[in-house]
């Protein structure tokens, strides 16, 4: 096998550096909370995770302090939505820069949260109710702050489709949920076709 060696911080002979398309395909967080005012906020982040089982932890990265961090910040809860694949268009309108509320501006269906004060997409197959748990101001490895933070959150409610679940089990190829990976326009999605099961 040849590789091909490069240090990110250097030059390269790539179109781009390939880290954060190599990690992948990810899960799309995309995060709703509110403003202390009451202001509804829905965006998308492509760097999302599940980080602890019990009690459950997820989180994601914001390049700078957004709304999303503030609001998060300021109230302490969030909720985390499943995208799917026919979701893609809404979810893309909901990064676009704006004055207002990306629910409305996206037209998406808001419906309320069970524990916490945040709207949730009313069509997302699954969607968790967050309390932040910390936020993390990202680092290198020379100490120096980037402009990346960490947000996490526990989840203490869950919201499942109830047509998505079969003896007991949530489908997860059934909601064919989009994925983050490639170049900067680039998804996927998980389908049955693409499921492996293997018995250890």
């Amino acid at each position: 096998m040849d590789k091909y060696f490069y240090a990110p911080t250097g030059e390269h002979e790539l179109q781009y550096s390939p880290v954060n398309a190599i990690i992948g395909p990810r899960p799309i967080g995309w995060i709703s909370s509110v403003s202390p005012s009451g202001q509804a906020n829905l965006a998308p982040y492509s760097f999302f995770n599940v980080f602890n089982r019990k009690p459950p932890i997820i989180g994601f990265a914001s390049i700078g302090r957004k709304d999303s961090v503030r609001n998060i910040e300021a109230t302490g809860q969030f909720c985390w939505n499943m995208v799917s694949t026919s979701q893609l268009a809404a979810m893309d309108a909901t990064s676009d820069p704006i004055t207002g509320d990306e629910f409305e501006f996206a037209g998406i269906e808001k419906a309320p949260s069970r524990l916490i004060a945040v709207p949730q997409v009313a069509q997302s197959h699954a969607v968790f109710e967050c309390l932040l748990t910390q936020i993390e101001q990202l680092k290198d490895a020379s100490g120096k702050v980037t402009e990346s933070v960490m947000v996490f959150g526990e989840v203490i409610g869950v919201h499942l489709d109830r047509s998505m679940i079969d003896d007991g089990l949530f489908i997860t190829e059934r909601a064919e949920p989009l994925l983050r990976s490639g170049g900067a326009e680039t998804y996927f999605r998980i389908t049955a076709e693409s499921r492996i099961d293997y018995r250890r």
